[in-house]
């Protein structure tokens, strides 16, 4: 006679062992800390800043800018 096993906690494991692969691969997609946030913002704002500063017409109006 074979091993009786139950088929609700087989699905329930299996259930978290899905669970686990997806949180890890969340884990390594968005899983930045504060300090990277901050820095990748800090860049992004000094590069905007610079890129601004250079523009030769304003976006908007077509007129030269100031």
């Amino acid at each position: 006679m074979g091993k009786v096993i139950n088929l609700r906690l087989v699905r329930k494991q299996r259930a978290r062992a899905e669970a686990e692969v997806r949180a890890d691969q969340n884990r390594r997609v968005f899983g930045r800390t504060a300090a990277e946030k901050a820095t990748e913002a800090a860049v992004k704002a000094r590069i905007d800043k610079t890129l601004n500063g250079a523009r030769l017409e304003s976006p908007t109006s077509g007129k030269p800018s100031k």
